[in-house]
């Protein structure tokens, strides 16, 4: 008999087994408990707020380490691989495994993505290592929500715009931390003005639900975070489903060149809260979650101050207010990745069905909708179907904000009428073009909505008008390029944030990416291979990340082939 024979009793003679020295697995730091404890205080120790606690550590001590995470699953009661795979997944938290050296005190992130490239943000990233050398992290970071004020760095989180090495070495050297910005209209402000009067009659039971409902789909607003569903649609499926009901708002604009919810929250942040309120009224739902990217560290500081002052002012008392921050993960984005990650986990899209208007955020029926959608809702309902379908061009009604940047004199946020063409924006609502740029080519909709030639800048951009072309809207950001763009150059710099973004939870995205990168790289293009490659991660990925990652490159193969034999350029 051996001492493995599962017969023989643990401690005979015969079992000579020795007990282990040290109790398994990872031990917990008593300091590290200590001071995991001392920065959660009394906060609750519920698994949905592991994203928060996170970022409490990497606020305090800059980095993630080894024993904190481990004290941190200790205090929570969770497994530490479950701490370690959500700490994993998200760009902003800096984990440091047992023995490695901690990052230095100050990071400086820089954009590279498309508009900040063009800005020259690959030759500012080589500039400011040589400039700082090891005393100074510097990183490639994708979009962060500024591209009309390219190139854009942010050191720790307070963002540099139009970034040089000198403005980026002041920025270091003054070591700030970020502020909450000063709305241009703030609560009081808003109130004199007239504001929240209509959310006051829904409470007070002056206003119908189904009435609400009527006025906002009579007045076309449709989601406009890039999906263009019909909001008083998607509100009567909501609330058609059984309570309790829930409500998660999608502040996580990351596509790259898509600034306009950052635009209006600066402005007129109640505008957005009061369409908020009215909407979890209209569904009745008891808790809403505001899941708002970490790329804007003023407006969440500002947002928990304005909703404290809603709450106070007893609006708020038919839904929880929750304010979420998110860690630098642009698949969030997508709606059941955001509530994926509300609940405190990976960012992973979930298989459909069933949807999130049934199954959403904690298993309960969600209404999803993004800032600008919201930010409408009381113009609408208070001035009318016919104020908002007044406007539109080439029967088309309504308007749109338009995010734009790139190689045009003023870009910004453009707010035109629906139907508006690419031409008309660049010629009527941005100056015209650059100084010795000429007018090349131009994203419709962001970094997955496809590349159309000038000679197509004529064409309605709206939902619906453009997926004839392989293109579509989505969030109405428009990125202009100039005959100083190699569009090769572009569809790469587009494929690499989409390899970097991919959450990799199918293989089609996750390997589909890297291999376009590759092939993108190596050239020359081999466009039955890279059309190949396309149809496969678009009939197979599951979410919108990969289906869509393959457009700009397909739209280069079709409407740019004078480039394709051109040495991949840079900027």
């Amino acid at each position: 008999m051996t001492s493995l024979d599962l017969n023989v009793p643990p401690g005979t003679a015969r079992d000579r087994r020795r007990p282990p020295r040290t109790p398994k697995g990872r031990q917990v730091d008593p300091l590290a408990l200590e001071q995991v404890r001392a920065l959660l205080t009394d906060r609750p120790r519920r698994r949905d707020l592991l994203i928060e606690h996170l970022h409490l550590l990497q606020d305090r001590y800059g980095y993630l380490s080894a024993a904190h995470l481990a004290a941190l699953a200790a205090e929570m009661r969770l497994a530490l691989s479950e701490v370690y795979e959500v700490a994993t997944f998200y760009a902003h938290f800096d984990v440091v495994k047992e023995g490695e050296a901690p990052p230095p005190a100050v990071t400086v992130r820089v954009c590279d993505s498309l508009s900040c490239a063009m800005a020259g943000a690959e030759r500012l990233q080589a500039d400011l290592r040589r400039r700082f050398g090891a005393d100074v992290r510097v990183v490639r970071a994708p979009c962060m929500g500024a591209c009309d004020r390219a190139p854009v760095c942010a050191v720790g989180h307070v963002q540099t715009f139009k970034a040089t090495v000198d403005t980026v070495a002041a920025e270091v050297k003054a070591n700030r931390h970020p502020r909450a910005w000063i709305p241009a209209t703030d609560f009081a402000a808003y109130q004199e003005a007239g504001g929240y009067a209509l959310l006051r009659d829904c409470l007070a039971a002056r206003r119908t639900r189904d009435e609400l409902i009527r006025l906002v789909s009579d007045g076309g607003l449709r989601g406009l975070g890039g999906a263009g569903f019909p909001t008083g649609r998607k509100w009567s499926l909501v609330r058609a489903e059984p309570a309790p009901r829930m409500f998660a708002v999608n502040a996580d604009e990351g596509e790259p060149g898509t600034f306009k919810d950052r635009y209006y929250l600066e402005r007129d942040p109640h505008r957005f809260i009061e369409g908020m309120l009215i909407a979890a009224w209209v569904v009745e739902a008891v808790e809403t979650y505001i899941y708002i990217r970490d790329e804007y560290p003023e407006l969440r500081l500002m947002l928990a101050q304005e909703l404290a002052a809603v709450e106070k002012a007893g609006l708020s008392p038919h839904t929880k207010l929750h304010l979420r921050r998110g860690a630098g993960a642009y698949i969030c984005g997508e709606e059941s990745a955001m509530i994926e990650s509300i609940e405190g986990k990976r960012g992973l899209p979930r298989h459909r069905p069933p949807y999130v208007a049934q199954v959403g955020l904690f298993g309960r029926p969600t209404l999803e909708q993004n800032v600008e959608t919201l930010y409408w809702v009381r113009d609408i309902v208070e001035k009318g179907a016919a104020w908002a379908t007044s406007q539109g061009r080439r029967d088309r009604k309504g308007f749109r904000s338009f995010s734009v940047s790139g190689r045009v004199r003023k870009p910004g946020v453009v707010l035109a009428p629906a139907g508006v063409t690419a031409r008309e924006l660049i010629e009527e609502f941005c100056g015209g073009m650059q100084e010795g740029h000429a007018f090349k080519g131009y994203l419709p909709g962001g970094a997955s909505g496809g590349i159309l030639p000038a000679s197509m800048a004529d064409i309605p951009l709206d939902f619906g008008t453009l997926e004839p072309y392989g293109c579509f809207v989505g969030s109405h950001a428009v990125v202009v390029l100039s005959d100083k763009d190699d569009m090769k150059a572009v569809a790469l710099n587009l494929m690499r944030f989409f390899q970097d973004e991919s959450c990799g939870q199918c293989t089609p995205c996750r390997a589909g990416t890297e291999k376009a990168v590759k092939l993108m790289e190596q050239g020359p293009w081999d466009s039955a291979l890279l059309t190949e490659l396309a149809s496969v991660m678009r009939d197979a990925s599951i979410c919108g990340l990969g289906q869509a990652a393959p457009n700009p490159l397909m739209c280069v193969l079709k409407y740019f082939p004078e480039d394709l034999a051109k040495p991949l350029g840079s900027w």
